[in-house]
């Protein structure tokens, strides 16, 4: 039975245990975003950009058919259809956009890129970091979501819409569905209209 010297144990010193460990030590900017949950391709969100203006058009008529459903989810109530709702908003804005759920959805505004998707979650435009081929500072692999969102919003019919000022995230929305919200909203204001027209 071999038995180590004391003198063998002695030549592990602390610059030998930091070589070995340099793999777990190493920098990687691409795994530091707290928004980032897998390795992924961004095949959906570059076909979401470069179809904006189909999607654009799409989101047009699904608010049309969600404001004349107004009576419905009203009769209901829109806190009894929400769990549905969102369970088939998250499933298709997850897919198409890589969605949040942050409830202030602003796809129509920034050209179907969704502002969430950035690691500082910048709701106003790119920070100063963007890189020179357009990827992100903190995600290199990751074409920055505001030259995304410009390149979307030029192809859009109301792309001035890139240009209006977001208020910050109201956290009290989050998991919540932003198609119910902004029904709820367009109805209370088609209502005062009516109202003030009669």
């Amino acid at each position: 039975m071999l038995i180590d010297s004391p003198t063998r144990q002695a030549t592990i010193t602390h610059a030998t245990l930091v070589k070995r460990a340099r793999e777990t030590l190493a920098y990687k900017p691409a795994d530091v975003s707290p928004q980032r949950r897998i390795q992924r391709r961004y095949t959906m969100r570059h076909w979401s950009v470069r179809h904006a203006r189909l999607l654009e058009w799409v989101y047009a008529r699904l608010s049309s058919v969600f404001l004349a459903l107004h009576p419905f989810w009203n009769a209901i109530g829109y806190g009894r259809v929400e769990t549905p709702v969102k369970f088939v908003e998250r499933r298709v804005k997850g897919l198409m956009f890589d969605c949040r759920m942050c409830g202030e959805c602003i796809l129509s505004s920034t050209g179907m890129s969704c502002p969430m998707n950035c690691p500082k979650q910048l709701r106003n435009g790119p920070c100063g970091g963007v890189r020179s081929n357009g990827n992100c500072e903190v995600e290199p692999d990751m074409p920055c979501v505001w030259v995304k969102a410009w390149e979307g919003a030029q192809t859009m019919r109301g792309s001035e819409a890139i240009f209006d000022v977001q208020k910050a995230v109201d956290q009290s929305l989050r998991e919540s569905s932003a198609w119910l919200r902004v029904t709820a909203q367009a109805a209370r204001e088609r209502d005062a209209t009516g109202n003030r027209a009669a």
